[in-house]
């Protein structure tokens, strides 16, 4: 798979300081859970939309280079978070609203439940303020956390841990915990609903402190002690946003090009990226010093994707 490298870069950067001290190495986790948007979905999406819109992501090619059928992931093979798996010993994580014969036995290694298109901020706000022409998914974070906690009683009994001291004796001592990405898609409706960088600026915090709160949410309500938060990718590289921002607002003078950096990336939706990825940087620092029981990673995205769409041959990609 072309992007192999990548991923495996994205999973160093994701595992790196969880096998500190402050708890177990990554071998010894039992059990994987996972929130956040398309960039980790194992097929919540498709369950989602099939009844009320178009669905793509369950017909070739997509999953036809591992899987070698479509399995409601938005790539070609694994996502990322199938690669934290496989690092951690556990199954591939089921989707959380998938039908399965034996739901215990499906979910003794944890459970994916993220969706594709999600946001970190509640889907109302964005749809009171007209920002999407079109009603969303109600797959935000705190939806998703929702959905966790819905199942935490059966998740204790199919992972079969033993109670842990942290956070109340609640059974997830030693799970991962994988929050994100969030706030791709919180931008990227601003941006398609031209709001200025200054205007999608100003959204930042928001998005960084609902994220902290859910975090903290899993720490302090359901005993999570070791959590990898994950930041923004560079997103002005994404072909979804050069492509949209390119037909709406691209200006047509040769100032055209101050809105582009040397690799062809729009340079103010990065900007946005990397300010993100500061703020909550340092909630997640906020967070350790209120919870230094809990192991919680910052999990750098933007920096190997950046440093491979560079240099792409040193990545192994052609």
């Amino acid at each position: 798979m072309a992007l192999t490298p990548v991923l495996l870069l994205l999973l160093a950067y994701c595992l790196s300081g969880v096998s500190s001290s402050a708890g177990p190495p990554p071998r010894s986790f039992t059990s994987l859970f996972a929130l956040g948007d398309s960039y980790i979905d194992a097929g919540n999406f498709v369950t989602m939309a099939t009844p009320v819109a178009p669905v793509w992501v369950d017909k070739p090619p997509y999953g036809m280079t591992f899987f070698e059928r479509p399995t409601g992931r938005f790539s070609d093979g694994r996502v990322i978070v199938d690669f934290v798996a496989a690092a951690l010993g556990v199954p591939f994580l089921p989707a959380s609203l998938a039908n399965s014969s034996d739901d215990d036995v499906a979910r003794r290694g944890g459970v994916n439940f993220a969706v594709g298109g999600a946001t970190a901020v509640d889907v109302a706000f964005f749809e009171r303020r007209r920002l999407v022409p079109f009603k969303l998914l109600n797959n935000s974070l705190d939806v998703q956390l929702g959905w966790f906690e819905e199942l935490e009683p059966s998740l204790c009994n199919a992972t079969a841990e033993t109670a842990g001291s942290y956070g109340g004796g609640r059974c997830f001592s030693r799970s991962l915990f994988l929050v994100g990405e969030f706030g791709v898609n919180d931008y990227t409706f601003l941006w398609t609903a031209n709001k200025t960088e200054s205007e999608v600026m100003a959204f930042v915090p928001r998005v960084v402190r609902t994220i902290a709160s859910a975090v903290e949410r899993l720490i302090v309500r359901d005993g999570a002690a070791h959590v990898v938060v994950t930041g923004n990718p560079p997103i002005g590289c994404s072909p979804t946003l050069l492509t949209l921002l390119r037909r709406t607002s691209r200006p047509t003078s040769a100032a055209d090009d101050d809105d582009y950096d040397h690799i062809g990336c729009l340079r103010g939706v990065n900007d946005v990226a990397r300010h993100h990825n500061a703020l909550l940087g340092a909630a997640v620092v906020g967070l350790r010093a209120r919870h230094p029981r809990a192991t919680i990673v910052f999990a750098d995205f933007y920096t190997p994707i950046r440093r491979i769409l560079e240099n792409p041959n040193q990545g192994g990609g052609q």
